[in-house]
């Protein structure tokens, strides 16, 4: 495989960001929302914190240049993504990258913490697994957790099971807010213009060939609702679920275990 330089990898993130924010216009807004919660809820100055779908370590990295005392466990099953979050920040302490699926059962041990971690945190990816799935990333992770650990997911999660016409409009407000971030500017890259790209990079062949097509096509949505989050939440025994900021659809899904370290409750 061959061995990427951090300006080539530099250069692919800087692309996957706007790509990705073609998607998200305020995701920087939501990043930052993150990481204030992940200081605020932490109480110290070197919090443990796990990065779960992390992809290429976009979140990771604003995570220690905010709080640069913080170890980041930053976890993905993709190599062409981790191979490039590993590249650009090589040499940086504070940062470790896992190959791991969050959907198999006893991933969160693997993982050898040298203690229980104060937050999670995950950024538009937990809604690709299925709800089954979401239940076992779930439970796994409240057994690494402190107890009173965070859990922070920001995501487009929808609510039309339960309010369709709102989430219409929250959707239609989402693509008037594109619109005029984009008016009179190139459309960005999408996600498969992207992966389209890097493939056609000779020093990505590998990576790319091992990249599954879930990965690099992203069929469906399958845990697109927030009832799927809350309802997996509360099975893992996190107690309080809620939104703790929102813009539109948008939102940045948090939840607490409980600080006495009750368990999962069925």
């Amino acid at each position: 495989m061959t061995l990427l330089d951090q300006q080539t990898a530099g250069t692919w993130i800087a692309r996957w960001d706007a790509q990705q924010e073609g998607y998200v216009p305020d995701r920087e807004e939501r990043f930052t929302a993150m990481i204030d919660a992940v200081g605020a809820a932490a109480r110290r100055p070197d919090p443990l914190v796990l990065d779960l779908g992390c992809g290429p370590g976009s979140l990771a990295g604003r995570i220690l240049d905010r709080i640069p005392g913080a170890t980041v466990v930053a976890v993905d099953a993709d190599p062409l993504l981790l191979s490039l979050g590993r590249a650009v920040h090589a040499g940086r302490d504070g940062i470790v990258f896992t190959t791991l699926d969050l959907r198999e059962p006893g991933w969160a041990a693997r993982l050898r913490l040298p203690r229980q971690a104060d937050a999670a945190v995950s950024t538009t990816a937990l809604h690709w697994i299925s709800p089954a799935d979401l239940r076992v990333v779930y439970a796994e992770l409240a057994t690494v957790l402190r107890p009173g650990g965070l859990l922070l997911n920001g995501d487009d999660l929808h609510v039309d099971d339960v309010t369709p016409g709102l989430d219409g409009l929250a959707g239609e407000l989402r693509e008037r807010e594109k619109a005029r971030r984009l008016a009179g500017r190139p459309r960005p890259e999408n996600w498969e213009q992207w992966w389209e790209a890097i493939g056609t990079d000779p020093a990505f062949a590998d990576l790319h060939a091992q990249s599954t097509d879930e990965v690099t096509g992203h069929h469906g949505s399958p845990s697109r609702l927030l009832s799927a989050h809350t309802e997996a939440l509360h099975a893992a025994g996190f107690t309080e679920v809620g939104t703790l900021w929102q813009h539109g659809g948008n939102r940045l899904l948090a939840a607490l275990l409980p600080a006495g370290g009750a368990g999962r409750r069925d």
